[in-house]
Formats: structure tokens, sequence, C-alpha cells
């Protein structure tokens, strides 16, 4: 292995070139040995495969692409509608593979002499497959190269150092072995039709040389036993029970842990006793003991993130240690009746520890409010294959973005990542135009400029440094909003929060203060209507923690207008507001309640009852029919329009709900198992941005946009709508998303703004959530003006001319 030791060293090189090594021709397959669609599928006639890096330190990708015979590209894009190339190099182009030790990679020869490289297809069964077929022309060097060289990126991402530190015996520890990989293409499967009863065949009998005795026998001819891939999760000691005061729901079941490396939910007892108890002063205890063990203890908040599964006749939550750690457990009970029993008390529970009110004092339609919108989170069945592939084309995995440095330059080494700045500061908020096509980034007291190009590219345009009050004071902007058909921007100083300030964008100077009121703060400011920054409108929406007012700027004096003033004698607690297009009102609260309003000055048309947890973000459709609302673990889509009784057909904002009748709440959450998977690579919490609709004069939102520590999340408003399971994309990027928004008149792009950097993404370059597409970080691809992405640079800001 001498010489192929040194050769490695050259193919890594100095990190000034993304791709490590390639073998150019080859076919890819995936088997699936379990599957009723059939053994093996062809899934790439002609293909590369390359070992990648990518732009965090030692992560590597795996990247299988197909490959065109000459013209063939061409005429696929003379042939898509949507605009050709666009539709390339997406997931029906290319394939992306973590190199983890969990993929299992392993190699062998064939009969023939072609060389085979497999691994573990993580997002299906266990003995699911992808095999990359080499070749015949293929060196034998080339291919051992290969395969040397994606053991040195699995040392690499499981020791966080370099492979040159890796003895022959640490490679050699994780090789995995098999003694013959299933043969891709076989004249017949090795499965035959079984009676419908009969039970599935097991990995020993579908494999026989992969049982750990084999594996075991195998590997002690080399030496050695080969070290596990990953440790499978295991259930951590349970915290003692508190002292029970009344129980709230009690049952029995099955208990199922989810595993991370597999990725599937796995059995840990089959008969548990679960119960929902009352401790004391608002908190309440979920309690989990079989016959053998005490299992869980945990107490109930909103992190547990519930979901209740009719379908299948279970329950799934979250656990967390005091370290961060995250669990997702499952609880299979044998009827829809004590799954009903269960889920009221888990839900009694979480909404009285949330609002401090006993549950029964709570109105009826209240209490179905509650449970509505959560038993919306069913899983339907798949659809049907055509509309599968209309779906699909969303469906994108884009292999090429990754993190660069704030000052990349086109000569530069993709080692050099500075994501921490000499400044000090960190980009914070993002505004994006609607009456030009121009973004802002708050960075500090600076704010960045971006045009955006006829190509869906971000392009630096200009900064605006030093924002000073009129007087000459620094500040920085705490909350900004664009107005005045973006010609002026909107500024709030958080050291006086009585006044907003006014910044003129051609000069990038703050010409004017804007003192509200003597008493009354400015906790909240929006458009008056929805589309309000695309004309001369120069009024404006004002919140206290409980007044709702309007803001002319024309007024001498204060410009709070009286006569359009709302103030509640209660603490409200006002957090958050949203405007239609018609100038329809949504207002939250820290309560977790929202109000709809048909005009300034009056009482609310509809109460809209909390769950319990604080809103921090609100927005509407545009013609009113969608309230969406953003809390730190979940998102609540609610349907505002009426229908049946006298005010069919009528929104919440113009007339008020029955009293039996309450608006239809949806609640968007991430799965309990991807929050464990997220917080399992990110140790952080979930923690949403606000999410917003993708919004346009002609158009209809499709689409949410939000993020959570790295992760972008999408979800499709008619897979929602539909109850479909995989609502939700993603896409995670190195380091933490500050802030997020569509481009205006478009669900296709998104704008992303990191720690240090801006990106326009497509929307096609999320990725349904798996294993991989959550452990992958990706690179902002980011490039100084003119080139493909932009982001807001150190010399940008710093050496403004303003």
């Amino acid at each position: 292995m001498f010489m192929l030791r040194n050769l490695s060293k050259f193919v890594f090189g100095d990190g000034s070139k993304e791709s490590i090594v390639e073998i150019s021709q080859g076919q890819l397959y995936l088997v699936r040995p379990r599957s009723v669609k059939g053994y093996s599928e062809l899934i790439f006639k002609d293909a590369a495969a390359t070992i990648r890096r990518t732009g965090q330190e030692f992560q590597y990708q795996l990247v299988v692409q197909r490959a065109y015979e000459e013209g063939e590209e061409d005429l696929l894009e003379e042939g898509d509608e949507d605009g050709g190339v666009n539709t390339l190099g997406g997931d029906k182009d290319e394939k992306t593979f973590l190199l983890d030790e969990g993929l299992q990679f392993r190699t062998d020869v064939r009969s023939t002499g072609e060389k085979i490289f497999a691994w573990r297809d993580l997002s299906g069964d266990v003995t699911d497959l992808w095999e990359f077929v080499c070749d015949s022309s293929v060196k034998p060097e080339t291919a051992a190269l290969f395969e040397r060289v994606a053991l040195q990126c699995q040392y690499e991402r499981k020791h966080r150092r370099s492979h040159e530190f890796a003895t022959e015996d640490d490679l050699e520890s994780l090789a995995y072995y098999e003694e013959s990989i299933p043969d891709a293409s076989p004249l017949s499967s090795p499965i035959t039709k079984s009676p419908a009863h009969a039970p599935a065949p097991t990995a020993a009998e579908l494999f026989p040389n992969t049982t750990a005795e084999n594996m075991a026998k195998k590997a002690a001819g080399k030496g050695k036993a080969p070290e596990p891939i990953e440790e499978a999760t295991t259930a951590p000691p349970s915290a003692a029970q508190p002292e029970v005061l009344g129980t709230l729901a009690s049952a029995t079941a099955e208990l199922h842990l989810f595993d991370h490396p597999s990725a599937t939910f796995v059995k840990q007892d089959a008969k548990v006793h679960a119960t929902v108890s009352e401790i004391g002063n608002w908190e309440y205890w979920l309690h989990i003991v079989g016959d053998d063990r005490e299992w869980l203890g945990q107490p109930v908040v909103e992190d547990i993130n519930p979901v209740f599964n009719f379908e299948y006749k279970s329950f799934i939550f979250n656990h967390y240690l005091d370290d961060g750690s995250a669990f997702s457990w499952l609880l299979r009970f044998t009827n829809e009746e004590d799954l009903d029993t269960f889920q009221h008390g888990v839900m009694q529970a979480l909404w009285e520890h949330l609002n401090q009110t006993k549950w029964a004092k709570a109105k009826d339609t209240d209490r179905e409010y509650v449970m509505e919108a959560f038993q919306d989170l069913t899983m339907e069945d798949a659809p049907d294959a055509e509309e599968e592939e209309e779906e699909e084309e969303d469906d994108y995995e884009d292999a090429s973005d990754g993190q660069r440095s704030e000052h990349y330059d086109e000569d530069e080494s993709e080692d050099d990542v500075e994501t921490d700045l000499k400044d000090g500061d960190i980009n914070s908020q993002l505004a994006v135009g609607y009456k030009h096509d121009r973004s802002f980034v708050v960075r500090g007291n600076k704010i960045g400029v971006f045009k955006h190009t006829a190509d869906n590219q971000l392009q630096f345009a200009t900064a605006i440094s030093s924002i000073k009050t009129p007087k000459g004071k620094a500040f920085n902007p705490n909350k900004v909003m664009l107005h005045q058909e973006d010609t002026n921007m909107i500024l709030q100083n958080m050291d006086n929060p009585n006044s907003l300030y006014k910044m003129d964008l051609e000069t990038g100077t703050v010409v004017d203060e804007w003192k509200v009121h003597d008493d009354i703060p400015v906790k909240v400011f929006a458009p008056e209507n929805k589309f309000a920054q695309m004309s001369g409108e120069q009024t404006f929406l004002g919140l206290s923690g409980n007044a709702l007012y309007r803001v002319d700027p024309r007024l001498s004096g204060n410009k709070l207008v009286d006569e359009q003033y709302k103030q509640y004698a209660t603490k409200n607690a006002f957090s958050a507001a949203a405007t239609t297009e018609k100038g329809h009102i949504a207002v939250a609260s820290e309560k977790g309640d929202i109000r709809l309003y048909d005009r300034l000055g009056i009482n609310a048309k509809t109460l809209i009852p909390a769950l319990g947890d604080p809103i921090i973000g609100m927005d509407v459709s545009a013609d009113g029919r969608w309230v969406l609302a953003t809390t730190r673990t979940y998102l609540l889509l609610i349907d505002a329009l009426q229908q049946g009784g006298k005010n069919d057909g009528k929104l919440g904002f113009e007339k008020a709900f029955a009293k039996d009748d309450k608006p239809r709440p949806r609640r968007l959450a991430l799965t309990p198992a991807h929050v464990a998977q997220f917080q399992h690579e990110t140790k952080a919490p979930i923690s949403f941005t606000a999410a917003r609709f993708n919004t346009g004069l002609d158009d209809k939102e499709t689409t949410i946009i939000t993020a959570t520590g790295p992760f972008i999340v999408t979800w499709s408003i008619k897979k929602v709508l539909a109850n479909r399971r995989d609502a939700y994309s993603i896409k995670r990027y190195a380091e933490e998303v500050k802030a997020d928004n569509f481009k205006f008149g478009s669900d296709k792009n998104l704008i992303v703004a990191l720690p240090n950097e801006v990106d326009m993404v497509a929307k096609r370059a999320l990725q349904r959530p798996t294993r991989e597409s959550i452990a992958t970080p990706s690179r902002v691809g980011a490039r100084r003006a003119g080139a493909r992405g932009s982001y807001l640079g150190r010399n940008d800001i710093v050496d403004s001319p303003y």
C-alpha cells in the first residue's frame, strides 16, 4: 500500500480542489432485496463516481453523477419548459452521500473482473444497497485508490483529524467486510415469492455472509475484528418520578426508541405502563415503566413535540437530557381508544402547563380547537405515481454548495474558511425589496445592499456604514422595514423604544426621527397593507404590549394617530402583526392567542384561542384566507374562511365566527425523529425564525419558509393540506441561519442570511429530511459581484464611502 499511500497524499493535495478522486465510467444500481417493486433498479446507465470535499473540515461526499452522451444534455434543455438547465443536475442526475461509517462502504470484484463499490441506502430498508459497477476500462490501481481515499475520508470524519495520522490498522478497521456483494443485475431475484402471511426474510437469510459470526471469522484472518460502525442508540437512565398528586391518563403500550444509525424506531419493550400525572405548581410528569425496568421519566413541556398518529395507533415524542442530547420515543397502543385517552391526558397537561389554567375552565370550543391542532398530524398513504412524479420536480440535491470564507476570491483555497470576522458583528436581519430587486442585510450598524440578477443570483451593490441618528449618535437597528416604494427604510433603536427613524436609501443616511408617543413604546411595527411598500403609502401600524395604533409621519409632534388607537386594559403582551392586501390586521401575543381585525380602533372580530406557546412571528396570505403564526418549536397554519352558517364564505377578519365554531388550525412541526436527528448533529434546540409565505402581486401562496439553527425548512402548502408526511424539505448550512425570506414574486428562490454570508438558493436545492441531508452541511457558493452567489464581505462594509 506504500505507493497508494503516497499517491493519495498527492490526490488530497492542498485543499484547493473540490474533487479528490474520480472514476469516470460505471453504472449505478439500487438493490432492494425485500422490495415488492423489484430486486434491482438501474439508476444511471452511464455515470461517474467522485469523492468531493465539502465546505466543512473533515467532511467529504461520495457523489455519483449521470453522464450524458454528446448532445443529449442540449436536447434535454431544449425540451424543458421551465428553463432548461434548471432541471438538470437535480436528484435525477446526481446522488450524494456523506462519507461516514454508517454507509458501510464495501468493495468486491466480480468473476468478470469488474470492480464493485457498494454502500447502504440509509433512507431505505436495512438490506437496501447502492452499487456502483466500474466500467471494464477502469484501471485496477484507480479503483484501489478510490477505495483507499474513501477509507481516509471516513477516518477524518470519525477522528476529526487528517488521514495522515492514520495507520494501516486504523484504515483496516473502517473497512466493511462482506464475502459477496449481491449482484445488482441477477437473472432472477434471489427472493422467491412467498404467501402473504409468510414472515419477511431476515438480513441473515438474505445475506448469510454478513452475520456477526461470519464477519468476525472474515476479519480474524486479517488479524483483528472490525470495529462497530456506529453504536446503536441506547435508552438513557430514567429520571426519578416526583410525588404524584393525580393521574390524567394511564395506558399500556409497546415502547420503541429511535435509533440514529439505522434511522428507524427499534422496539425496547413489548409491554410498558405509561402515565401522565400532575405533580403540582402547573407541572406534569410523563412516566413509562416496564416489568423489568423503569424506562422514562420527564416533565410534560412544549419541547416534547407530541405527535399522535391514529393510523398506527402511536404517540411519538421527544426527550431531552441536561447535556442537550435528544431522544425520540414511540408508544404504540393496542387500540384507538387507549390512544385517544392518552392524547387527551397529554394535551391537557401541556395546555395547563403553558396557560396555568385548568383545562376544565376552558370553553368547549377552545378545547376542541387545541385537540384539532394536534389531530391533523396524521400520515396519509403515499400519492399515486402520477402525483408523486409531479411533486418530485422540486426535489433537488445540490452537492456543490458548502461554506466559503467571507473574503473568498476566485483563486482562494477552499480551506481558507473564515467565519468569525474581525469587526465582531454578524448578519442579523434581512429585508427583501418588493418594488425593486434588492435585498438589504443588517450587520451591526451597517447595511449591505444586494441586487437580484436576471439569473436569480445575488450581486453585491453597495454598503451603508455607520448608521447614526440625525443627531450623530451611532446605533445598531434591531428592527427594519422597507417603506415608500423601497426608497426608505424604517429603523428602530432599542435604546429609544418610543421613536423610529427614517433612512433615505438613496443617500444611505438617517434623515428623520419620528417620536411616536411620549408614553407608548413601539414594540412591533408593520405595513399598512400587504403590499404597502410598493406604493407611496406613508402610514403604518404600530403595537405596544397592549395597544394597537396607526403611525402617520406627516403629523406634527407625536406621530401616533389618536383616532385610530385601541388600548386594552389587560396585559395582552402583543408580539407580532401582519396585514392582508385589503389592510385587514392579524395580531398575535406572547400568550399564544391571535386577534383578527378588519380595521384599527375597534374590537377584534375574531379571537383565536392560544395553544399556550408565545408567538414570535406572523404572516397572512394576501387574500386573508390563511394566517401563519410562528412559535419556537412549531408553526400554526389557520384557515380563516368560515364554512357554513350565516357567515359562510366570510373571513374571520370580516365577521366573527359562531360561538360553536372556530377556525381550522394545522400545527406544522418537524417529526420527533427528525428533531432528534437535528439535535444529534447540532446539539442545539429547535428554534424557528419567523415563518413567511411566498408573496407577489399575482402569485398564490404555495410555500412556507422558516429556519432553525443551520437548517432552512420549507413546507409545501399543497402537501400540508393533503396531510402528506413529506410536507417539508430542508437544506443544512455550516452555520446558523440568521434570517430568511422568499424573493418577491417567486416561490422558487430563497434568500438566506448566515452570520457572515448571504445566499440566494433555488427551492429545488432543498431535500427531503434524511440522515444524510440532516448531517451534511452546504457551502454557500459565494463569489464577488457578478459571479454565482454573493455575500456581504467585510471589506464591502467597512470600506463603504458612506
